[in-house]
């Protein structure tokens, strides 16, 4: 199988983290571009994994390193000295934002997959607003517009936050072509890219994930089972739940709270994600619910696509994460939050003991002429095992959008803090799409309304069949 090589990247390389999703990004890394061995570091405060897999046996320097507030300045001055090179951040409980800026500092590249604070933030005395991913990603674009020239530094560049808003805008432009509107025509800037959403009619976007991947061994007791990090599952389930806000609503949830500072493009609610059900659809399963589980894409995207003044938008978006985890992953959570305390065992399966399944992951558009529509990538764990090792559906998902960002970075090295939005979608996607399975469009009729609940009503908005209220399942 060809693989197409995306450049050279000279100077250090250094990977922090090296959980589920950094195991099969050192593969592609090595398959897609040009680099001196000796150059690249790796560090994980849990040390080296079993010598000789992971192709860890070649001659890279791996350390095993907490990296924390006191040290990470010279953690890094030990790695790149003066030279330059790219900082590829795929931990958590390492602050994104300070990392980002010391690096830019030395004119080293930068890119991750989350906006990560230091640990123990989420157990500080704190507002719940502050510990919100819009408050996390604001502290980015206030750097951003401190200093909005030098190295280029991507911000959130996963597969969700990252694929999905390139998605998005792939889906826009299906769409318009569908119902005949502006064909042939690509939007070059924010402004035409938020025109053409109000344009066409699109009201609000679900990021709708099924992960219907299983193990051969059934889930235990006591044991946290998921197949990505476990640690950065629950500390997002156990952030508040976020939306953006679209101008269509006309209904506001009693526990809603709106933000004074930034871009106010979302709101909080005063409950975690992981207690927080919508109605959502994806293609395969068709109508299932979701948890809404906070995400910077939703703010991001909502952001991106406003018209109008930021405090009285003319128009924007809804937007939110609607994930149906895999099925060990639900009873996990509900065995977390019925106990009251999180597991003292955690398992991320890996792509040889998943038996079956995929993750189905892609953008719902709803509202507009054709009611709705879903696009994205169906991957299998075959699928994924085929192309990339010790890496599942999920994992690839991911680490496939790294390796687009850091091509782009390459391209783009003066570019400043960006995040996806801010990216050249084609390309990106371009060099994405080989690792997504079968990238499929699917319309669908269905809306929150059609929730047959008769023998047990629910209060709704039948003028306004898009409403939150009537997609929020938990009230």
């Amino acid at each position: 199988m060809y693989f197409e090589n995306h450049g050279s990247i000279n100077g250090h390389i250094l990977i922090i983290g090296f959980g589920s999703i950094a195991k099969g990004f050192l593969y592609l890394l090595e398959r897609h571009f040009n680099f001196k061995e000796k150059k690249l570091t790796i560090i994980d405060p849990l040390g080296k994994p079993n010598k000789g897999i992971y192709n860890l046996n070649k001659n890279y320097s791996f350390y095993e390193v907490k990296i924390s507030k006191d040290n990470y300045k010279e953690i890094i001055d030990s790695v790149f000295g003066n030279e330059k090179g790219i900082c590829i951040n795929l931990s958590i409980n390492i602050s994104s934002l300070d990392i980002m800026v010391y690096c830019r500092k030395k004119e080293i590249l930068y890119i991750d997959t989350v906006v990560e604070p230091w640990e123990g933030f989420y157990n500080d005395n704190i507002d719940n607003a502050q510990k919100t991913n819009y408050a996390l990603r604001q502290a980015i674009r206030d750097e951003k517009n401190k200093n909005p020239k030098g190295s280029t530094a991507i911000s959130c560049c996963g597969a969700n936050p990252g694929m999905v808003s390139w998605l998005v805008k792939e889906a826009l432009i299906k769409l318009s072509d569908n119902l005949g509107y502006n064909k042939n025509k690509i939007p070059e800037t924010r402004l035409e890219w938020a025109t053409l959403m109000r344009d066409l009619g699109v009201k609000g976007i679900h990021i709708a994930e099924r992960d219907s991947q299983k193990s051969k061994i059934n889930k235990r007791s006591n044991v946290f089972v998921n197949t990505w990090s476990v640690d950065g599952f629950l500390s997002e389930s156990f952030q508040p739940a976020e939306l953006g806000w679209g101008t269509h609503e006309n209904w506001f949830p009693p526990n809603g709270r709106v933000f004074d500072f930034g871009c106010k493009s979302s709101i909080w609610l005063n409950q975690i994600g992981a207690k927080t059900l919508v109605y959502t659809w994806c293609p395969t399963h068709g109508a299932q619910y979701g948890f809404l589980i906070t995400h910077n894409e939703s703010i991001s995207i909502s952001d991106y696509f406003t018209l109008g003044d930021i405090g009285f938008p003319t128009f924007r978006p809804t937007c939110h994460y609607a994930y149906h985890p895999c099925d060990d992953a639900i009873l996990s959570l509900h065995e977390t939050l019925g106990s009251g305390r999180i597991q003292d065992n955690y398992k991320i399966l890996q792509a040889d003991e998943i038996i079956d399944g995929y993750d189905e992951l892609g953008v719902l558009l709803y509202g507009h002429e054709r009611n709705a529509l879903w696009y994205g990538s169906i991957l299998s764990n075959e699928q994924a095992k085929q192309l990339v090792p010790y890496q599942n559906a999920t994992g690839l998902q991911v680490s496939s959008a790294v390796i687009a960002g850091i091509s782009w970075a390459l391209n783009n090295p003066e570019s400043g803090i960006v995040e996806a939005e801010e990216m050249d979608f084609k390309k990106c996607l371009s060099i994405q799409k080989p690792y997504l399975g079968s990238l499929e469009l699917h319309f669908t009729d269905w809306n929150p309304l059609n929730i047959n609940l008769s023998n047990f009503p629910r209060e709704i908005d039948a003028l306004n069949p898009w409403s939150f209220k009537n997609i929020l399942a938990t009230k």
